[in-house]
């Protein structure tokens, strides 16, 4: 799997990690306050190679995340990285390469509690969905004799308005979710070096197993 951050600001400080969403909890501060929290598990991440400025015109690091089966990775990734066994494979820019050689396995803890990070990764895919939930239509009313008909569109045009056609971004049925969403400014609870798991202090993008990445 390939994936390309779309962000085009370099990383000034070097805190970014792909991990994966475990599922959610509760944490209770010092205060016994209890705070919605989401789990985030995280495997080696290594640097598998750069880009640079003179021969891809921009300064970035190539990581691989995890381990895949080799059958299921392709020839064209097994030629590029040696051993390229990697679950993903993505790159982040840097504004420099000093201390990120190939090679060097990045970690969760170069993060700690506090620190306020950017999480994204892919909503959940709900489907082809009418226009009730994916836009959040009213839908008719219980009116007498109007049978299966609650949660319809209702008219789309015609009638001479609009020239008589369906106007261009008109809000339809249509697929739902399994979009690159992000969300900045999440806080985190606590991290755990030894189980390799982070607390972030909200909800993230994504279904439970879903690969995410944070960026602080």
């Amino acid at each position: 799997m390939f994936g390309c951050r779309n962000v085009f600001e370099p990383l000034k400080n070097m805190k970014a990690i792909l991990g994966k969403k475990s599922g959610m909890t509760q944490y209770f501060d010092a205060n016994s306050v209890a705070h919605a929290v989401t789990i985030i598990s995280f495997a080696e991440m290594t640097v598998i190679g750069h880009k640079t400025i003179e021969r891809d015109g921009y300064t970035a690091i190539v990581v691989g995340y995890g381990t895949q089966k080799p059958h299921r990775v392709s020839k064209s990734v097994k030629g590029q990285y040696k051993d390229g066994t990697y679950f993903k494979i993505q790159e982040f820019r840097v504004d420099s390469l000093d201390g990120l050689e190939i090679g060097k396995v990045l970690g969760v803890d170069q993060f700690a509690a506090g620190d306020m990070i950017t999480v994204s990764g892919i909503s959940k895919g709900k489907g082809f969905q009418g226009a009730v939930k994916l836009h959040g239509f009213k839908g008719k009313g219980s009116i007498h004799n109007a049978k299966h008909a609650f949660r319809e569109v209702g008219s789309i045009g015609g009638g001479g308005r609009a020239g008589g056609r369906v106007v261009r971004g008109k809000k339809m049925p249509g697929r739902m979710g399994a979009d690159r969403i992000t969300v900045k400014n999440l806080r985190v609870v606590a991290v755990d070096a030894d189980t390799k798991t982070m607390l972030v202090r909200g909800a993230v993008p994504g279904n439970p197993g879903g690969i995410v990445e944070l960026v602080a």
